[in-house]
């Protein structure tokens, strides 16, 4: 395609950032050559922050790499509160500024979306881990929106499986956030998948009821760190958490703990928290992560709208048939021999070999 003259790019760049500065960030087209018609792709994060190690940074990674295998512009948008209208008004400011591509990560969109895709009939719309809906819950995929959501008991499942082959015996808990389904479903998998190793594996790991709670929500970082605690002096040697700051509480109770030479382990969630976990050198607590391959699922779609293949009206599963969670393929705390058991399940769960259960089940008692 023809290329527009430096000046002209300047312009419109400066035009973009007057407009889109004070309320967020990423836009560093600026001073580059772009195509006459770059794809534009916003974003718009939740409460949290671009580096939260969670939702908005695999989402934002995802859009990254968007940008180096297809060349799009991108830009993310911080809104000042949690409402629906704090959203939607992030939503309005990227459509007004030429991004009509927006992905928003997490249920707390729902509503925000349902709204957006009705308003803004021309441009293409994103929720992952969510169904728009009018606040009754009655899902309503329009055909310029995609709703995305991910098998977390899978994940789960082949985190427990690798904790416990790991760590052989010992006494394994869960803190979760907000007890709602994508959390309900990673503690079910990680009981599973603990259950399936000690029964198929010789492995004997334990969990109690009492070490099996959820907090309530996902940023109270010191309630994670005294539920920790306490589960920790119970006896709990590994905790997996999937709790947003409550997490980030978690790690840093682990983290003390490890520095006063404790044995103390930590499952991470959502994307590879090792980083998180460490204490000393390039020591982490981080024992594996249960991942949802959030920036695959995000550039995956975007590929899609690239190639006129834009699925809208649809709810899209990512889950171990289509690589869309598993745990990292790099695992500093897992031996070789993990790995590759952790390996021969997932090809079992790929298969259908092992049918992972998204419901409570029969798990511990």
């Amino acid at each position: 395609m023809k290329k527009r003259k430096f000046g002209l790019i300047m312009s419109m760049v400066l035009a973009a950032g007057t407009m889109l500065a004070a309320c967020g960030g990423g836009d560093d087209a600026g001073g580059k050559d772009t195509d006459k018609k770059a794809f534009k792709v916003g974003m718009v994060t939740d409460s949290g922050t671009i580096d939260d190690k969670s939702f908005n940074q695999g989402t934002w990674e995802g859009i990254l790499q968007a940008k180096k295998e297809l060349g799009i512009q991108e830009k993310y948008l911080k809104p000042s509160g949690e409402t629906e209208a704090d959203y939607l008004k992030e939503i309005g400011n990227l459509y007004d500024a030429g991004y009509k591509f927006i992905v928003t990560p997490g249920f707390k969109f729902e509503t925000a979306i349902y709204q957006a895709q009705d308003k803004y009939k021309d441009a293409k719309f994103v929720i992952l881990d969510g169904n728009p809906h009018k606040g009754d819950y009655k899902p309503v995929v329009k055909d310029n929106t995609v709703a995305i959501f991910f098998a977390e008991h899978e994940s789960g499942f082949l985190a427990g499986v690798a904790t416990a082959v790991q760590l052989k015996q010992g006494e394994a808990g869960f803190i979760g956030g907000m007890e709602i389904p994508a959390v309900q479903k990673f503690n079910w998998g990680f009981q599973q998948g603990v259950k399936y190793a000690n029964e198929n594996l010789g492995t004997k790991i334990n969990m109690k009821a009492e070490n099996v709670l959820y907090q309530g929500s996902f940023n109270d970082v010191a309630a994670g760190g005294q539920i920790a605690a306490q589960m920790f002096d119970r006896g709990v040697n590994v905790i997996f958490t999937a709790a947003g700051g409550v997490g980030v509480g978690v790690i840093k109770e682990a983290k003390d703990r490890a520095k006063a030479g404790k044995q103390v382990w930590i499952v991470g969630v959502d994307v590879d928290q090792y980083a998180d976990g460490i204490y000393e050198g390039d020591k982490s607590i981080i024992l594996t992560s249960a991942m949802k391959k959030i920036g695959h699922a995000t550039v995956d779609t975007i590929q899609h709208e690239v190639d006129g293949k834009f699925p809208g009206g649809q709810t899209l599963i990512f889950d171990a048939k289509n690589d869309g969670v598993g745990i990292p393929d790099k695992n500093p705390n897992l031996s070789d021999d993990t790995v590759a058991k952790v390996k021969e399940v997932y090809e079992k769960i790929k298969s259908g070999d092992i049918k992972v259960s998204a419901e409570k089940g029969d798990l511990f008692k």
